[in-house]
């Protein structure tokens, strides 16, 4: 079982900027598993795919969020991160880290979610 506890949501202004993290109860998940991502889910709309690593590094964004957003990993102390620049209002959701042993897009386990809240 992988448990993953996200943090560094917050409220911040239009344009602003956030760094969400997301603690891996285990380094197998980061050394093994197949793919980590970040996502989001806004009131009254579905969940949606944010940002993606596979274990080979490899990145894969959503359109919406692509050359703003960058997300990354550090091995060494089992995190997950996803930078987040220029931040718009509708970035406005929780934020959901998951992680697969399958290739991406896939989420096998899943965080609580941290709130990111953008205002004008």
């Amino acid at each position: 079982q992988v448990q993953l506890v996200e943090s560094g949501g917050g409220s911040v202004q239009a344009g602003g900027s956030l760094r969400l993290s997301c603690a891996a109860s285990t380094s197998r998940v980061m050394y093994s598993g197949s793919c980590m991502g970040w996502f989001r889910q806004a009131p009254g709309k579905e969940r949606e795919g944010v940002a993606a690593i596979e274990r080979d590094g490899r990145t894969s964004y959503a359109d919406s969020v692509q050359g703003r957003f960058t997300i990354s990993r550090d091995k060494d102390v089992n995190t997950l991160y996803l930078q987040m620049n220029s931040l718009k209002p509708e970035d406005t959701a929780m934020y959901y880290c998951a992680a697969s042993w399958l290739h991406c897009p896939s989420a096998q386990y899943w965080g609580r979610g941290t709130q990111v809240t953008v205002s004008s």
